[in-house]
């Protein structure tokens, strides 16, 4: 499965509970911060949400090829 690697951009200060809990549940805690995650529909829901304040590009999956 392909992956995302997500970097916060933008300060969290002054966003609601539920953006600063979704970029929680990311793994990230401070600017500027990468984190690599799969690239799930429960994910991109989360990035949604928080979109102005991270940057985000897709990871192509490493492994065998078909």
């Amino acid at each position: 499965m392909a992956k995302l690697k997500i970097t916060q951009v933008r300060s969290k200060n002054g966003e609601t509970k539920r953006q600063i809990a979704n970029l929680k549940t990311l793994g990230i805690r401070r600017m500027h911060q990468t984190v690599e995650v799969e690239d799930t529909p429960i994910t991109r829901g989360m990035l949604e949400k928080v979109q102005h304040l991270v940057t985000y590009e897709v990871i192509a999956r490493k492994g065998r090829n078909p």
